[in-house]
């Protein structure tokens, strides 16, 4: 589906529902898998979180995950230690060239059989469920949180726990916290020092209620939608917590730069004010624990005419797409001037945008959410639309509530 987002204006004082975090949700997915007494409630509606839910009640022997990379890492872990299963684990063409070896290599360490069907290291694997009685492994601590995630999130089913080393610098250190984090909040004893993270075992948990968060990357562009918009536009959104257990929430301290001011208020929805123009000329970010929202931040910066430079993001080249290459084709599409230098992204300040420029997406739901906030500047076609289902369905719908104006195109 190819979109046309015509020039277009906020209607303030919207309220926005913002469904569950799909970070939040995945974890807890995979937790009532191994503790059946766990009920979620503002569960993520994303398809990732819905394909992930479907492969842990399905009793296909081929579990295919399509494009959802979180599930893949995740599911990896969890069918490891299902005694007894053998189960083949498959995506889309794209999850098929996404590494897959580091928790492959961290999962044998501690007993696991994992074999790779198709290339060395990547998807599809094929895994023997068994009893892991080792309780030690080490990694590098630069990886994908998401690989330590899969690790931790099995580690109390592990007969004697788990003894996680990570070797190095740590990166996206908030997902291993909210990882942890959550597995406290169910009655797992863990610890996190130094580089040394340990996870106790536990049979069983008591039946209890657990509430997901509103995603705060979905958030992102509504933050961003706000710093493109007129001084005095608000947009409320539910429901967030302050002191989050997400990354991305970092988004209230980084928009303030862009005059975005961040309400919250008593029913725990957030109200994001547009107070003042951005007085910079240039923005400088380190994102290693938040890298999801670089696209966004990117755009905002193009369309407010600002130089940005973005560091740590070497995570963004093996998710659903190059990102940062992505980013840089698209960008310079539409009139930017931008170089990718290794792990960082270099924007110069321009004041000319392409009009009716058409977004390639590449399959990449972030792709299409953060270019479209460019339609309060100038006309653009977003392709591939639909790819908003992976983390945000109700994305486009909630555009036009806002006063977007959008038209399916041929």
């Amino acid at each position: 589906m190819k979109l046309f987002l015509q020039k277009s204006e906020v209607i303030s004082e919207q309220a926005i529902g913002v469904s569950g975090s799909k970070s939040e949700t995945n974890r807890l997915l995979l937790l009532k898998a191994l503790y059946p007494e766990l009920v979620i409630e503002n569960g993520s509606n994303s398809d990732d979180s819905e394909v992930m839910q479907k492969v842990l009640q399905s009793d296909n022997l081929v579990k295919d995950i399509h494009h959802a990379g979180t599930a893949m890492r995740f599911l990896t872990a969890y069918y490891a230690i299902q005694e007894g299963e053998e189960v083949l684990l498959t995506g889309s063409s794209r999850m098929k060239e996404r590494p897959i070896q580091i928790l492959v290599e961290a999962l044998g360490q501690l007993g696991a059989e994992i074999s790779y069907e198709e290339k060395e290291g990547f998807p599809p694997i094929k895994i023997k469920g068994k009893k892991l009685s080792q309780n030690k492994v080490s990694l590098a601590a630069n990886v994908s949180s998401q690989y330590i995630s899969a690790l931790l999130l099995i580690a109390p089913k592990l007969e004697n726990g788990l003894e996680l080393t990570l070797e190095g610098e740590i990166t996206s250190v908030p997902y291993i916290k909210m990882t942890l984090a959550l597995l406290n909040e169910i009655g797992v004893k863990t610890s996190f020092e130094e580089n040394v993270i340990k996870v106790h075992y536990k049979s069983n948990v008591e039946s209890q209620k657990v509430i997901v968060e509103s995603d705060w990357s979905s958030a992102s562009y509504w933050y961003s939608i706000v710093a493109l918009a007129e001084i005095g536009t608000k947009i409320t959104l539910s429901s967030y917590k302050k002191n989050s257990l997400q990354g991305d929430a970092i988004l209230a301290r980084i928009y303030q730069d862009f005059g975005v001011e961040t309400g919250y208020n008593e029913n725990g929805s957030i109200t994001l004010f547009k107070a003042t123009h951005c007085q910079l000329s240039i923005v400088n970010y380190h994102l290693n624990n938040c890298p999801d929202i670089a696209q966004t931040i990117a755009v905002t910066c193009f369309g407010l005419g600002i130089a940005c430079d973005l560091y740590g993001l070497h995570t963004l080249k093996i998710k659903e797409t190059d990102r940062l290459e992505a980013l840089k084709i698209e960008l310079t599409n539409l009139g930017a001037e931008i170089s990718i230098i290794a792990e960082s992204l270099h924007l110069k300040a321009s004041t000319v945008i392409h009009e009716n420029v058409a977004v390639k997406t590449y399959q990449d739901h972030r792709m299409a959410m953060a270019f479209a906030p460019l339609a309060l500047k100038i006309p653009i076609i977003i392709e591939e639309a639909e790819v908003v289902s992976k983390s945000y369905p109700n994305f486009w719908n909630d555009l036009q509530k806002s006063g977007f104006r959008l038209s399916e195109v041929l």
